[in-house]
């Protein structure tokens, strides 16, 4: 059984509770992050810790911890549940207040959460087979750049993608792919170029994506960070998405079009090598 974290206090998942007034239960007003783990170490640490202080100034949430305590909770719990590949979620909402839109005042503390997920992240049969991929419509808020526990409409269009036989979805804004349902999404064009939506509030600024593509201008790869059609996606000699639960995962079918030769391509293949080498490197 699991030790987690709840506002101070290590404790048994079962016996782990908050207020049935916490505003991330009755309004969604909390934010999250997830940072992964390879061997029993931190991947992409600070960079979670800067957005998820983004999220927070965004939502003018405080925050109850420091980057320093966070970090001393985030090694607590993979040594007390034995992580050495897995995932640490964190999430903080606005705290527990009678049921009111209008945000309560400074007395009341935010809720502190986090708890571990053991994950074999590394060895993955669809990063090796690769993923069928759905459109859907993106039907979001428009400020996808805030990390919140909102959630609903990405789980509604996961599993349309899987009732329909496919992996996951991307979704479509005004006739181009803004980001996967839980992930960012890239094609590469026949030249060898690697596209990916600019930075904006219609995608999650995904922490993975930017080491990514830092591992991919190491690499000399050519990047363009624009968005880009449907139909450019579908004649893409390449796609595949990134997260911090996925790393680096091919697409070999958009919408029932092969992409490419209808596996893995190259490019996909080589950032995930480079991107878990990197990563395995700078964990602390």
């Amino acid at each position: 059984m699991r030790t987690v974290f709840v506002n101070g206090s290590y404790v048994l998942e079962n016996e782990a509770s908050i207020s049935i007034f916490d505003r991330g239960s009755l309004f969604g007003d909390a934010v999250y992050e997830v940072t992964s783990v390879l061997d029993g170490k931190l991947i992409d640490y600070d960079g979670h810790m800067t957005r998820l202080r983004r999220s927070l100034d965004e939502l003018k949430m405080p925050s109850p911890a420091s980057d320093e305590e966070l970090l001393e909770i985030h090694r607590k719990l993979v040594e007390l549940n034995g992580i050495e590949e897995g995932l640490i979620y964190l999430q903080i909402s606005r705290g527990a207040a009678d049921r009111d839109f209008l945000f309560p005042g400074p007395d009341v503390k935010p809720t502190l959460l986090l708890f571990t997920q053991k994950k074999s992240l590394i060895n993955s049969a669809l990063a090796e087979r690769g993923q069928k991929i759905i459109l859907v419509d993106d039907l979001r808020w428009r400020r996808c750049d805030i990390k919140t526990v909102q959630l609903l409409y990405a789980s509604l269009v996961k599993n349309q993608a899987h009732d329909s036989g496919a992996d996951d979805a991307w979704m479509v804004l005004d006739g181009e792919i803004t980001e996967g349902s839980s992930n960012n999404a890239y094609i590469v064009t026949e030249d060898g170029t690697i596209v990916t939506r600019d930075l904006s509030s219609d995608i999650l600024h995904g922490i993975t994506r930017k080491a990514v593509l830092k591992c991919a201008g190491e690499l000399q790869l050519k990047i363009e960070e624009r968005p880009f059609t449907v139909a450019e996606a579908k004649a893409a000699k390449e796609a595949f998405s990134t997260s911090a639960t996925s790393f680096v995962n091919p697409v070999i079918e958009i919408d029932g079009a092969k992409i490419g030769e209808g596996t893995p391509g190259p490019v996909a293949r080589r950032l995930r090598e480079v991107y878990i080498a990197s990563s395995k490197a700078a964990g602390i």
